[in-house]
């Protein structure tokens, strides 16, 4: 079955080519000359992307874009912006609202189908992810009630990105929700008193954020950064709240990875008060390894983030990290670091 793009474009030049390109490429075009009958297009054929311009009578892009996103039947509609003004404010405004992408007028075929395949494709591992995160509810949730509502409150959240460094949430923020990481790594921080970082936790795929938070109705403990560019969705807190008075497997599912999260940091602190640098670094390297996505050897992190991570002096995380290459335990290029003995750095934890 063919997809189906909608283009919402006051120029009848740019909208006639782009339905004469998408139709030759056998997508289902769907066509509105303003913003107010996009709208009204969107929402009765339900597209699986949408293509807009900014600049429009009756109702602007970002307009559509607002009411769209309001509309749970529409908020989660792949969407992109087309402009012919590259100033990165409009741009930036944009994406900001929700977007997901933009092409710059004027565009060619070329450039016109590769956006929209990379949007579908990206819609595509979404909703792969999910499956796959949702059934691993599955075997967690036994009232199947409770996991139906789950799984609709989920799909019909939005993807957000994130660049490296930017931050998902500081410490002292008031609990949103929870947050489901889709791909790429955050870091979660605390300010010691004598201004060094102490990292809290590294999240990766499938990892759920910001539980405590929103269990205990207080506020973050932790400042939650990107450790490199990622995507998450938000599963706002007013949601949940009724989703687990409704259902009290999910509650008990999530005090469990609450009670894990509890646990790990306990552990974490001991080995930070108690264990020797190497110890504490070979903790560190077989933490890292594991949590790399199948089919991946290696991974990347600072000196830096590895003194937060490990509680040790950044001097002394250069000297470690030396000697372990020295004696054949990893390999060392720039912050790309690949395990090559990890027996070795089991039993030296051990």
């Amino acid at each position: 079955m063919s997809k189906k793009v909608l283009i919402i474009e006051d120029n009848i030049d740019i909208r006639e080519n782009v339905v004469e390109i998408l139709e030759l490429a056998n997508y289902q075009v769907f066509e509105a000359a303003d913003g107010k009958q996009g709208v009204e297009l969107a929402q009765e054929h339900k597209p699986d992307l949408i293509l807009c311009d900014i600049m429009m009578p009756e109702l602007d892009g970002y307009g559509v874009l607002y009411l769209l996103s309001k509309n749970p039947e529409t908020s989660n509609i792949p969407f992109v912006f087309l402009t012919a003004k590259a100033e990165r404010l409009d741009l930036r405004k944009g994406m900001d609202m929700g977007a997901d992408d933009y092409l710059t007028k004027p565009f060619d075929g070329v450039e016109l189908l590769n956006a929209v395949e990379s949007r579908l494709r990206k819609k595509q591992t979404q909703h792969n992810f999910y499956s796959k995160a949702l059934d691993r509810l599955n075997t967690l949730i036994k009232d199947t009630n409770g996991l139906t509502e789950l799984k609709k409150i989920i799909n019909e959240r939005k993807i957000r990105r994130l660049r490296k460094n930017e931050v998902v949430y500081y410490e002292g923020d008031k609990g949103k929700g929870l947050y489901l990481l889709i791909s790429g790594k955050v870091k979660s921080i605390k300010i010691a008193t004598d201004g060094r970082e102490l990292m809290t936790g590294i999240y990766c795929a499938d990892d759920y954020m910001g539980i405590s938070a929103m269990l205990t109705n207080e506020v973050h403990s932790d400042t939650a950064t990107a450790l490199e560019n990622c995507e998450f969705c938000l599963i706002p807190k007013e949601l949940l709240e009724e989703l687990l008075n409704q259902y009290p497997d999910i509650a008990r599912e999530l005090v469990k990875l609450l009670s894990k999260n509890i646990r790990e940091k306990e552990e974490q602190l001991l080995q930070m008060a108690y264990d020797s640098v190497r110890k504490k670094m070979a903790e560190a390297m077989i933490r890292l390894h594991t949590q790399q996505i199948e089919g991946e050897d290696n991974f990347k992190i600072t000196r830096e983030d590895l003194a937060a991570l490990t509680g040790m002096a950044t001097e002394t995380v250069s000297r470690t990290l030396s000697d372990f290459k020295d004696e054949g335990l990893i390999e060392k290029k720039g912050s790309v670091i690949t395990v090559l003995d990890l027996d070795s750095l089991t039993e030296m934890k051990n």
